[in-house]
Formats: structure tokens, C-alpha cells, sequence
């Protein structure tokens, strides 16, 4: 496999875009292929059997077209298929998982209160459940199933202000958040709410996602098997959806290249 092969991307719907985009800054001589599946989002509400069929698909797709590595850019896909997918293929295979940990740390052994926001699926897996035994002795750990998040973005809800506000404050209306300390956002779809979160929390509390680490995860990886693209390669992004309308290759489109 060269080095200079793609690197495929996937997603439920166009979350994933987010991953893409952190892709693009920390490793931007790298060519993507992205691909989200938004005919059959969302999948947070699938059951783990249906998850896994639609990501093996997926990732057969991505290895006809010769990718060097597969990013999973879904906590609920890696969740469900991950190991499954490891085992099937002999490419790298890049999950994703909420960044409780990095919140966790950021107490310096001080007690955490830490709300997970994720999709209900990625909750719901043994996967989750074995991440929160390893921390929830020592902090206050709080999982908030949010798919109407995923809808939003999906429906090119994203600027509408007050759509946007009564969605987080009927998932988070019911906490003290002058007590959190911080926000795991455990969906690369709820990367895109960033700036509403921050208008809903208080200055003190952070908002923590796992794109940066999933990308620095990335880059050691194909380092190490010396597949990084040369310095002088010209980096690039290619959108795709199982979604072939105009106004989802348009929403990407905005999402990829959004402020």
C-alpha cells in the first residue's frame, strides 16, 4: 500500500465532517475519502447487528477503492463494529470513544462531576460501560443519551438559534451546570454544537471532544508502519453519501468548510 493511498473516513450522516476537518489541519498533506451514510441515520437508535452490517459495507467499499487506513469517525459505529472490523481486515482501523478520560484528568485527582453526551446505542454498549468502571470510583459521571442532536445537524438545523437552545436545554435543563465541570461531546455530530455549549455552561466548565486524539492516534499509526503522506503531497477531501440529494452534498459542503 502506498503512502500516498487515501485514508477512508466514515460516519452515520455527516458528523464524521468534523474528524475530516481535523484531518485536513493536523495532517494536511494526507488525501481523504469521506463517507456518511445519512440514507441510514441515525444509527445511535439501531440496534449493534444493523451497526455492524452498515460499517462492514461501508469499509468493503473503502478497501476496493485501496485506502491505507480507516478511521471509524462514530463512537456508535466503534462501539458496535470496531473489533469486528479489526479482525476482518489487515488495515489499520481507527475507532473513536468518548474522551472521558481527558475530561477525568483535568482534575488533577480532584472528584469530577462530568456529564457524557452521546447517542443512545453508544450508552448502551458494553464498550461505554467498561470506559465509565474505569473512572466513575473517583468522579460523578453522568450519561445523556442526545439523538435529537444528531437530527439537527443532520437536517441543516445547525443556525437556528432557538431550535438549537430548547434541544440542549431539554437534555441538560434538568442539571445543576454551575456544578459540571465538564462535557464529553461522545458523537462527532455534536462537534458542530460547540459554540452553543459554551453559550449553555458556565466559564469554568469544559467542552471536550475526541477528534484531536483520534487524529494524533492516527498520525502515530501510519508513522509507524511509514505510511504518513510526503511533506510535498498535495492533501485532499472527497465527500460521499449514501444520501445522494443536492441538499445533503451541499450541507456537507458547508459543514466541511464552516467557521
Amino acid at each position: 500500500m502506498s503512502s500516498t493511498a487515501p485514508i477512508g473516513v466514515f460516519d452515520s450522516g455527516l458528523g464524521g465532517i468534523s474528524v475530516v476537518r481535523q484531518i485536513a489541519q493536523d495532517m494536511p498533506n494526507e488525501k481523504v475519502l469521506y463517507f456518511g451514510d445519512s440514507a441510514n441515520a441515525p444509527y445511535g437508535i439501531k440496534t449493534p447487528e444493523q451497526v455492524r452490517e452498515l460499517s462492514f459495507a461501508i469499509v468493503e467499499q473503502f478497501v476496493k477503492q485501496g485506502v491505507k487506513a480507516v478511521v471509524i469517525a462514530c463512537n456508535t459505529a466503534t462501539s458496535a463494529a470496531a473489533d469486528a472490523l479489526r479482525e476482518t481486515h489487515d488495515i489499520p482501523i481507527i475507532g473513536m470513544e468518548p474522551a472521558l478520560k481527558v475530561a477525568c484528568d483535568r482534575g488533577h485527582g480532584q472528584r469530577q462531576r462530568i456529564i457524557v453526551a452521546a447517542t443512545p446505542l453508544t450508552l448502551r454498549e458494553r464498550k461505554f460501560a467498561k470506559l465509565m468502571d474505569r473512572f466513575k470510583a473517583d468522579h460523578t459521571i453522568f450519561p445523556e443519551p442526545c439523538p435529537g442532536l444528531v437530527e439537527i445537524v443532520e437536517q441543516g438545523l445547525l443556525d437556528e438559534h432557538d431550535t438549537v437552545m430548547n434541544a440542549l436545554h431539554g437534555y441538560f435543563g434538568a442539571y445543576d451546570l454551575q456544578t459540571i465541570d465538564a462535557v464529553v461531546l461522545g458523537c462527532t455530530h455534536f462537534v458542530f454544537y460547540r459554540d452553543y455549549f459554551r453559550e449553555l455552561l458556565p466559564d469554568g466548565a469544559a467542552i471536550i471532544d475526541g477528534n484531536e486524539g483520534t487524529v494524533r492516534h492516527l498520525h502515530v499509526v501510519l508513522e509507524s508502519l511509514g505510511k504518513l503522506a510526503p511533506e510535498d503531497a498535495q492533501g485532499s477531501v472527497e465527500l460521499a453519501n449514501s444520501d445522494g440529494s443536492e441538499r445533503i452534498a451541499e450541507l456537507a459542503s458547508t459543514l466541511l468548510h464552516r467557521s
